[in-house]
């Protein structure tokens, strides 16, 4: 299947994708600081640049885009259906880093939280289940658990 746009168009369009400072990302970030919590944004002292850093609790939180890192049985982790050899590899090579830096992380004590964007996008439309995620991460903070997701 050919693809919709021209080769420009799309390298336009997927240049815009962001990295850092995300709006799932400024969103888990000022819902935290609102209660309390101080961060450190993408540390790059940090094995994986987590998303957060919260030292006092030794804890990094990744918040993951369903798309590119394959949050399983979700509705935003299609597959592309142009290219798709190249999107396989792309997303498998995503998925083997995710493993290792979560692995290397917990080998250094540090604890892992990873908040879907899918479970950011529903926060934003009801509020008691954005209380009910907060509450959850607040808990895995306050907890001796090394890895949650959410």
């Amino acid at each position: 299947m050919t693809d919709v746009h021209t080769s420009e168009t799309r390298s336009f369009n997927m240049s815009r994708i962001k990295s850092k400072n995300t709006k799932p990302e400024q969103f888990i970030c000022h819902e935290l600081f609102k209660r309390g919590y101080r961060y450190r944004k993408n540390a790059n002292y940090i094995e994986g640049h987590p998303d957060l850093f919260l030292r006092k609790y030794n804890t990094a939180i990744f918040i993951h885009g369903c798309f590119w890192h394959r949050h399983n049985t979700c509705k935003y982790a299609y597959m592309p259906k142009s290219r798709v050899e190249f999107w396989q590899k792309k997303f498998d090579s995503n998925q083997k880093r995710d493993r290792y830096v979560q692995n290397k992380l917990q080998d250094e004590g540090i604890r892992c939280l990873i908040v879907w964007e899918c479970t950011v996008k529903k926060m934003r439309k009801d509020k008691s289940y954005r209380d009910l995620i907060i509450n959850r991460i607040e808990m895995f903070l306050k907890s001796d658990e090394l890895f949650a997701e959410f």
